[in-house]
C-alpha cells in the first residue's frame, strides 16, 4: 500500500513539475501590445501615383540610396556560396547606426484577402503585415493580428536584396525603387496580384523586384528580374532576411502567478536535421554559419512565424547577426552568384511567408517547415490526437498531405476535446476497469489490513507477509491504481501541447463564457468544477493508513485547483471530463464489488 501511495505521488510531482517547466520554457498568453495606440514611425501612404518606372526624364533615383533608415546591416558579396566550397565565408558587419524613421511618401500598401502590408521603397523592404483573419483579441474581432512592423514599440521587418559586383545593395546604402501606384488591391475577381518595384542601374541595367500575391495564400512569391541592357556581364548574388529586435512576443502571457514566455527565436532547415532551433540566446553567443542545398530560415513566435525559402534547386548560405547596439537579430540566407549575360534577362527567385503555423499549409511549402509547429519531444503521441481532434472539429483528415471530407464534424473544439477524452478513456478503458476493481477491493478489506497493522506493528516483515497474502487472497494488485496514472501521463502532457502550440485552437470559443479554449478560464469555473470532481473522486478511494498520506491526499484536489486556474481552458475541460468519466466508471465496479 505504501509502494502505491509513493508512486502515485511521484507520479502527479512529476506531471506537475512538467507542465509548469514546459509551459516556462515555451508557451503562456499575455496582453498584447495595443497597436492602435503606437505612434508608428511611417506614417500614412498617399494616393497619389509614385512615378513612371524607368522614365528618363522623370526623377530616376541615384544609384543608391543614402543609407537613411539605418539599413546598415546588409551582407556582404563575399558570404555568397561558391560551388566548389561548402563553407559559408564570414558577413561583413555593418557600418555606423543612422536611423531616422521612414517617410510616408516611400510606403506602398498591398492588401489581399487575407493580407494587409507595407512596403518600403527604400530598400523594397516589408514593414508591416496584417493577419485579416486573425483578430488580436477575441474582444476586437475588426483589429487584425500585426505580425511585422517598424514602430516606435518594435522592430520586425522582411529584408531583401542583391549584393555583388552589379548589386544593388552595399554597406553603404541601399536603392530607393520606383511603382507605378502607392496602394494595390487584390480584386474578388482576381486569383494573383503582382506589384512590381522599378530600378536602373548606372550601368544602364533595368531590375524589376516583384511580390506576387495568391488569394488565400500566405507565401508571397518575390523575385528580382534583370534586364541587362548593357554589353558587360551582369553579376550578384540575392539575400534575403528577418530582422527583429528583442522586443516580447505579441502572444505571450504573464498571467497567473507564474511567468510563462512564449518561444521567440529562429530556426534553420539543414541536410542532416529537417528542424534546428536556434534561441535569440545561441544568435547573442555566437553567429550562424552553414552552407545547405535547398532549406529555409525562420522566426517563430507563438502561432505564427515569418520565413524566407530560397530556390530549392541551388545551395545557400544561412547565418546569423546581433546586432549588439541596436539589440537586433538578423536571420539570413544568401543565394550563389548569378551571371546575366549581356542584353539578355535572369530571375533571382525566393518566396516568402508570414502566416500561421498550419501544419499542412507549411508541409506543402518546404520539407521540414511544418516542424516548426513544436509538440516537444511527444509530438509522436500529439500529433494523432490533433489529427484526431481535427477529425471530431471540422470532419477533415490529412493523409500524406491530402485533405479528406468525410463530412462529419461537430464544428465546436469544446465539444470536440470532449469526444476526444471519450475516446482516450475507451482505449484505457480495460486498464483502468482492472485498477478500479483492485481499489474498490482494498477498500473493501481496508479494516482487515488496518488490523494487520495493528497486530504487527512492532514487526515490519511480518506486516508485510501478512498484507501480501491478503493482496493474494482478494486478488490486489498493490500497484493497480498507480499503472493507469502512468499510462495516461504522456498522453495528458501531449494534448498539453497540442491546445497550446495549435494555431487552429487560437480564439476557438466553446460554450457561453469561454471564448477561447487557449487560454484560461476567466471565471474560473472550469478549475473549480475539475476540483470538486477530484475530491468525489479522492472519496471513492481507500482512504491511507498513514496519516500524512491521508492529509496529502485531502489536500491534493486543492493543489490542482490552484495549479489549473492558469491553465488553458481546453486543457481543464479534458481533465474535468476525465474526471467525470472515472467517477462513473469507478462508482460503479466499486458498488458492483461490495456487493459480492
Amino acid at each position: 500500500m505504501e509502494i502505491q501511495r509513493a508512486l502515485i505521488l511521484t507520479a502527479i510531482a512529476v506531471v506537475t513539475y512538467l507542465m509548469i517547466l514546459a509551459w516556462q520554457e515555451d508557451y503562456g498568453r499575455a496582453p498584447e501590445v495595443d497597436h492602435a495606440t503606437v505612434t508608428r514611425d511611417q506614417g500614412s501612404v498617399p494616393g497619389d501615383t509614385l512615378g513612371d518606372s524607368f522614365d528618363e526624364g522623370g526623377d530616376r533615383p541615384a544609384a543608391v540610396a543614402a543609407n537613411a533608415n539605418g539599413d546598415d546591416d546588409i551582407p556582404s558579396a563575399e558570404e555568397a556560396p561558391r560551388a566548389s566550397s561548402a563553407a559559408a565565408d564570414e558577413a561583413i558587419p555593418a557600418t555606423a547606426n543612422q536611423a531616422p524613421s521612414a517617410t510616408a511618401e516611400r510606403l506602398i500598401t498591398v492588401r489581399t484577402d487575407i493580407l494587409e502590408l507595407e512596403i518600403d521603397r527604400l530598400g523594397g523592404d516589408i514593414v508591416r503585415i496584417s493577419l485579416l483573419d486573425y483578430p488580436r483579441q477575441v474582444d476586437t474581432p475588426d483589429e487584425p493580428f500585426v505580425l511585422l512592423e517598424r514602430s516606435s514599440a518594435r522592430t520586425y521587418v522582411a529584408q531583401s536584396g542583391i549584393v555583388g559586383a552589379n548589386g544593388t545593395d552595399s554597406a553603404e546604402g541601399r536603392p530607393t525603387w520606383q511603382a507605378e501606384q502607392a496602394r494595390y488591391t487584390l480584386s474578388e475577381n482576381e486569383h494573383e496580384l503582382n506589384v512590381d518595384l522599378y530600378y536602373r542601374q548606372d550601368s544602364g541595367a533595368e531590375i524589376i523586384k516583384r511580390f506576387t500575391f495568391e488569394r488565400g495564400s500566405y507565401l508571397i512569391r518575390h523575385s528580382h528580374i534583370v534586364r541587362n541592357n548593357t554589353n558587360e556581364i551582369w553579376q550578384g548574388a540575392l539575400y534575403g532576411q528577418i530582422k527583429r529586435d528583442g522586443s516580447d512576443d505579441p502572444g505571450k502571457s504573464s498571467a497567473g502567478f507564474i511567468p510563462m514566455p512564449t518561444y521567440l527565436g529562429g530556426a534553420y532547415w539543414s541536410s542532416d536535421k529537417p528542424y534546428n532551433k536556434l534561441t535569440l540566446s545561441n544568435m547573442r553567443d555566437e553567429n550562424l554559419r552553414t552552407t545547405q542545398e535547398a532549406g529555409w530560415v525562420a522566426m517563430i513566435q507563438h502561432y505564427f512565424l515569418s520565413a524566407w525559402i530560397p530556390d530549392p534547386s541551388e545551395r545557400h548560405t544561412f547565418s546569423s547577426v546581433y546586432r549588439k547596439n541596436q539589440d537586433e537579430y538578423i536571420l539570413r540566407f544568401m543565394s550563389p552568384t548569378t551571371t546575366v549575360a549581356p542584353n539578355s534577362e535572369g530571375v533571382l527567385y525566393t518566396e516568402f511567408y508570414a502566416g500561421p503555423k498550419q501544419q499542412d499549409n507549411l508541409r506543402a511549402i518546404s520539407p521540414g517547415l511544418h516542424m516548426t509547429v513544436d509538440y516537444g519531444w511527444l509530438w509522436f503521441i500529439s500529433q494523432p490526437i490533433f489529427a484526431v481532434l481535427v477529425f471530431l472539429q471540422s470532419g477533415q483528415i490529412s493523409i500524406f498531405g491530402n485533405q479528406f471530407d468525410v463530412g462529419f464534424g461537430v464544428g465546436n473544439w469544446g465539444i470536440a476535446i470532449i469526444l476526444l477524452t471519450l475516446l482516450i478513456k475507451l482505449a484505457f478503458f480495460k486498464l483502468s476497469a482492472a485498477s478500479y476493481r483492485s481499489m474498490a477491493r482494498m477498500r473493501k478489506v481496508a479494516p482487515e489490513m488496518q488490523r494487520i497493522r495493528e497486530q504487527h506493528k512492532s514487526d515490519r516483515q511480518k506486516q508485510s507477509q501478512e498484507l501480501m497474502k491478503l493482496y493474494q487472497k482478494e486478488k490486489i494488485n498493490p500497484l493497480g491504481g498507480c499503472l493507469p496514472i502512468l499510462v495516461q501521463m504522456p498522453v495528458f502532457i501531449a494534448l498539453y501541447y497540442v491546445l497550446l502550440e495549435s494555431v487552429e485552437l487560437r480564439q476557438a470559443p466553446f460554450f457561453g463564457w469561454i471564448q477561447d479554449l487557449s487560454l484560461m478560464d476567466p471565471w474560473f469555473i472550469l478549475p473549480l468544477l475539475m476540483g470538486a470532481s477530484m475530491w468525489f473522486q479522492m472519496r471513492l478511494n481507500p482512504t491511507p493508513p498513514d496519516p500524512t498520506q491521508a492529509q496529502v491526499m485531502k489536500w491534493m484536489p486543492v493543489i490542482f485547483t490552484v495549479f489549473f486556474l492558469w491553465f488553458p481552458a481546453g486543457l481543464v475541460l479534458y481533465w474535468l471530463t476525465n474526471n467525470l468519466l472515472s467517477i462513473a466508471q469507478q462508482w460503479v465496479i466499486t458498488r458492483r464489488i461490495e456487493n459480492e
